[in-house]
């Protein structure tokens, strides 16, 4: 038998090397990006997603690179979608309105996530004299710039017979609304988990009103379409990975938040208060999801918030095939 010498089998291992190279290189350029570019608030399952390396696994073999970015909140996730920074990211159901009414936007939903009304509120301190929504005519009301609690507070006054205009609207970023509900520097403050839950168990803030039977808070992954036309089967992949988290934190809330705590030095406890208020399993827009932002989008628009009418429809991508279904 003729043993293979030391330079045989390190030109062998060389070669197998480069074709490995090469054929991912072909591959990512043969349908597949170079680059993937998510977009993800501090909470929820993409950061799981993240922590597993599940996505990267799964793409691996195409040459795909997986970048991850955090923001503070759902609207800059999207404007860095138009502006081309990021190609997929998750947001509440309010940020991708304010989205499509941006000129040529690029946003388009892909998948959503079902309702969870009790995943945000209006909270007020704990000692507040405020009982109702409609004792917040005259007052100042913390809330983030084109949020899914900016809805809830608009649809909360119009319950309440109030106007937009009968509040002073603080648009403050999380921390900061925290900060300044912390110190009594805002009378209310509209906000989503986790921050709700943090607010709930850290200060006793007091909810005024809570978002179940007046919004329904649907979550979605959203894409450019640029990079939809391009790759739709990253998108696809995505949201199949994402699917497979969603079981995973569904049926092992515990052990979620745990490891969501370590990701983000989040109390466990007040992540798995979140977890549990949250709605899991990603799956295509139906008609009445789509009808659901459509009443967003004509509500703001009538108060002056947007700056025309549109329909949410074409901004729906069509494209999936499956989506792993919730039990």
């Amino acid at each position: 038998m003729i043993r293979p010498s030391s330079l045989q089998r390190f030109v062998s291992l060389s070669a197998a090397v480069l074709l490995a190279t090469f054929a991912a290189g072909a591959m990512a350029a043969d349908g597949w990006p170079k680059t993937f570019s998510i977009g993800y608030q501090k909470y929820g399952t993409l950061i799981i997603l993240k922590s597993r390396g599940d996505l990267e696994k799964r793409l691996a073999p195409y040459g795909v690179e997986v970048k991850w970015s955090e923001f503070f909140a759902g609207a800059p996730i999207l404007e860095a979608m138009n502006a081309g920074a990021v190609d997929f990211g998750i947001t509440g159901e309010t940020p991708p309105v304010f989205a499509q009414a941006a000129p040529g936007s690029l946003v388009r939903y892909v998948a959503y996530e079902p309702a969870a009304p009790a995943g945000e509120a209006i909270l007020v301190p704990k000692g507040s004299p405020l009982k109702s929504v409609a004792d917040l005519k005259g007052r100042t009301v913390g809330v983030a710039r084109g949020s899914n609690s900016q809805y809830l507070l608009v649809r909360a006054l119009q319950k309440a017979g109030l106007k937009w205009t009968d509040i002073t609207v603080s648009y403050l970023k999380p921390a900061d609304a925290n900060a300044a509900f912390v110190r009594n520097n805002i009378d209310a403050w509209s906000i989503w988990d986790y921050y709700l839950a943090a607010a709930q168990q850290l200060s006793d803030a007091r909810v005024l009103q809570g978002g179940d039977g007046v919004v329904d808070n649907y979550a979605f992954f959203l894409a450019s379409d640029p990079f939809l036309k391009q790759y739709p089967k990253v998108a696809q992949i995505a949201v199949e990975e994402v699917a497979k988290v969603d079981e995973w934190t569904r049926t092992h809330t515990g052990e979620a938040a745990k490891l969501l705590a370590q990701a983000t030095g989040i109390d466990a406890p007040i992540i798995e208060t979140a977890l549990k208020r949250a709605g899991y399993g990603p799956r295509p827009l139906s008609p009445e999801v789509i009808a659901a932002q459509q009443r967003i989008a004509d509500a703001l628009f009538d108060i002056e918030l947007l700056p025309a009418k549109f329909a949410v429809k074409d901004a729906v991508w069509t494209g999936f095939s499956t989506v792993a279904a919730a039990p």
